[in-house]
């Protein structure tokens, strides 16, 4: 039995196990003085006052000993007693430190629900992220080349790993996010990247088969890929960049124009909204004279599914499901 807890014992944080003898050795320490000296101590709870007091060299002066056996005895708490409380306080003081820099280098799992996974550290995640801070979301950042946060603010959590492990996305709370958003990794080659952002993918649907994932892909030739893997939303990166160079191509005075929109166009502007009652079964040229009419809200194409649509024909119609693709005035 005693060999059981002892076992149990040196199983305990070392901040526990001071503080245990810290606590004994006090209550003993005041126990002792209590009955050494009654008459300067008359109850029990007066000694460990005292030994506390002592122990942690604050010294009000309320009480102290008279007699040689008490001074003995205030000796030996000096001597053993502080020894305890300072390795305990020091301990205390390291253990925040190791804490502090666990959470800045990742190594410390989230535990909150509801929030937004973002795997992958780039301009675009950056990007995304600051707009996120400011709609007030809780944001989990997942990268593995990174060594600390990039980004100090209370709303963003970091998490160090390769988010195609099982270990790394428990840690990031997926059983429990919202959503998840994969940028393409700059770091490897088209294929490469886009392999991993799948891989990624089924790492996700297996543990939170109902999540919804928005992945960034690279080559056409893996979109079907990256779907059966369990993307909701894909984004064709290098499609956007491909239409700027076409442009270039065409007439070299209408890139310079074309970047500057795009510069604006940031996540706060360009956006889905739901179609909205009024509407439903207004083909997409009335749609668009009455947003910008009512709301000051340009419309400029239709997702149904999968299916998106830039600058769609006037006389098609918007259904219930649909999300209007539409430029926001932030003003």
């Amino acid at each position: 039995m005693t060999n059981h807890l002892y076992m149990r014992f040196i199983k305990l944080p070392i901040l526990a196990r001071i503080l245990m003898i810290a606590a004994l050795m006090i209550t003993l320490f005041g126990v002792v003085i209590h009955y050494v000296e009654p008459r300067s101590f008359p109850t029990i709870f007066d000694g460990v006052w005292w030994a506390i007091i002592t122990a942690s060299t604050v010294g009000f002066g309320d009480f102290y000993p008279v007699t040689t056996w008490g001074r003995i005895t205030a000796i030996l708490l000096l001597m053993v007693g502080t020894g305890f409380l300072s390795s305990y306080f020091i301990h205390l003081s390291a253990a925040t430190v190791t804490k502090q820099n666990a959470y800045a280098e990742g190594k410390v799992g989230y535990r909150g629900n509801r929030h937004i996974i973002i795997i992958g550290w780039n301009e675009r995640s950056r990007s995304v992220i600051h707009s996120l801070i400011e709609a007030d979301d809780s944001i989990i950042l997942v990268d593995d080349t990174l060594g600390s946060n990039p980004i100090k603010d209370d709303n963003v959590h970091f998490i160090r790993g390769r988010a195609n492990k099982d270990e790394t996305l428990l840690n990031a709370g997926i059983t429990t996010a919202r959503k998840v958003i994969i940028t393409s990794d700059q770091n490897l080659d088209e294929l490469q990247a886009d392999m991993n952002t799948i891989l990624t993918l089924l790492a996700i649907k297996g543990l939170n088969p109902e999540i919804r994932c928005i992945a960034e892909i690279q080559t056409s030739e893996q979109i079907n890929n990256a779907r059966r893997a369990g993307a909701d939303e894909l984004i064709p990166a290098n499609s956007l960049t491909s239409a700027v160079l076409l442009n270039s191509i065409a007439s070299a005075e209408v890139v310079n124009p074309l970047l500057d929109l795009l510069g604006e166009l940031n996540g706060k502007r360009l956006t889905y909204i739901e179609a909205e009652a009024s509407l439903i079964d207004k083909n997409f040229q009335d749609a668009s004279h009455f947003l910008l009419k009512e709301r000051n809200i340009i419309l400029i194409g239709r997702k149904r599914g999968d299916d998106v649509i830039v600058n769609p024909k006037n006389n098609i119609k918007i259904k219930y499901d649909d999300q209007l693709l539409a430029i926001l005035n932030d003003d």
